[in-house]
């Protein structure tokens, strides 16, 4: 029986979604669940399993195109089925510039065919025409400069041809080197680029500006001694190591911090309702990951009953997928405190905006060698960290932040009892 697969809600906020890439062409059989296609939504790019079973007759969606929710994306028979009369026009719009699947007996190219040779990648080394819009992701850009690529001369793979990261790896350098006192020649001048905004970055300019016109931010900050948490840390790095395990990162221990000063001022684990306040009975933790086009906060869910290592190993799974927009939409929502650390990025101390319908986040700044006064008013060499928290006042008071980062201060600078 002919059905319809139809752009499904695959995020708690999605309202519209992108047809970023096909994974199944017009004649290929689908299965129940099967990977059909990567969509892109408010919060990530993932793959779309397939609701029907049959075969792929014809594609109503281009990829590059943003629908609304429930748009029909593509039509599927089942095996042997003939289409009906409408099937090259999309329920309630116009003729498809999709491609009907071809009929056995007639081998020649169809419109299909058409389709995808336009739409395949071409390579990263042909020139892009000189008329057309420059479209990059930023961190195609960042490598682009840093590697000297023209990004001018480089061919985008990703949706409309947008340059993503693997074009830039995969460009020859252009960029020239500099004269006999090794200076670079002076860069010459750049016309204005507009670029277009995706699906999700257009998702995070609204909800952030959401979340700082709507939401009453107040922002604390305290200094961590991290002498002792790195001293701990390299000691259960090489006990692990030598057993085969892996090694832990600052941020792992940040993360453990973070859910048992949770538990000791659970007020922090709050969302405003309008005329209630729900305290979440567990921390689903969220953590900032950034990826190629965007941020996204996966979730780890119940962190407040897990060990250090459990915590680092579904970090790490969930980045991965994160970054292979493989997460799915369970892993992106439901939490109840973010984590953001820009201390790798050599970041001191920064204040981040919360994440709705969040009542806090915490900003973590990078680590410092500094001279320090000790207990003898001596000066020595020390070790130290600024962590930030933003709240929301309407949940959060000042004196109840201040026990939350008095708290985690506790933790961090006596880790021993991170991994009691």
């Amino acid at each position: 029986m002919a059905s319809y697969l139809k752009m499904p809600k695959l995020s708690d906020t999605m309202s519209e979604g992108t047809l970023v890439k096909w994974l199944k062409k017009p004649g290929d059989p689908v299965a129940v669940d099967e990977d059909i296609a990567e969509v892109e939504t408010d919060k990530a790019t993932m793959t779309m399993p397939s609701f029907e079973e049959g075969v792929l007759h014809t594609i109503y969606v281009k990829e590059g195109e943003t629908v609304a929710l429930g748009a029909a994306l593509a039509l599927i028979l089942s095996e042997g089925e003939e289409p009906p009369a409408e099937a090259g026009k999309a329920p309630g719009g116009e003729t498809t510039a999709g491609s009907p699947a071809p009929k056995p007996e007639a081998p020649a190219a169809t419109p299909a065919v058409a389709v995808a040779a336009a739409s395949a990648p071409a390579s990263a080394t042909v020139a892009a025409p000189a008329s057309a819009r420059l479209k990059a992701s930023p961190l195609a850009r960042k490598i682009a400069k840093e590697k000297g690529v023209d990004l001018a001369r480089v061919a985008g793979s990703g949706p409309g041809g947008r340059i993503v990261k693997k074009d830039v790896e995969n460009a020859p350098a252009t960029g020239g080197g500099g004269g006999s006192l090794g200076l670079l020649p002076a860069a010459a001048a750049k016309p204005d680029l507009s670029v277009p905004l995706t699906g999700m970055r257009r998702v995070i300019a609204a909800r952030l500006l959401e979340s700082k016109t709507t939401i009453p931010h107040f922002y604390l900050n305290i200094e961590i001694d991290t002498e002792p948490l790195m001293s701990l840390r390299e000691q259960v790095n090489a006990a692990s190591t030598a057993n085969g395990g892996p090694k832990y990162t600052v941020n792992d221990f940040i993360m453990r911090a973070t859910v048992l000063a949770t538990g000791s001022v659970p007020e922090v684990n709050g969302s405003f309702q309008g005329d209630s306040i729900l305290y979440h009975g567990e921390t689903h933790l969220s953590v900032a990951v950034a990826i190629e086009d965007g941020l996204v906060t996966p979730v780890i869910r119940s962190a407040q009953s897990k060990s250090i290592r459990e915590l680092a190993v579904e970090l790490k799974e969930l980045a991965v997928r994160a970054r292979d927009k493989k997460l799915t939409p369970n892993e992106m929502t439901g939490g109840t405190i973010t984590l953001s650390n820009l201390g790798a990025f050599g970041i001191g101390h920064f204040d981040a905006i919360i994440n709705p319908p969040q009542a806090a986040i915490l900003a973590i700044g990078t680590i410092t060698k500094q001279p320090v006064v000790n207990a003898q008013n001596q000066i020595v060499p020390g070790q130290r960290m600024w962590i930030g928290m933003s709240c929301d006042h309407r949940v959060i008071d000042g004196a109840v932040g201040a026990r939350f980062l008095s708290e985690l201060k506790r933790f961090l600078e006596t880790p021993v009892l991170l991994v009691s």
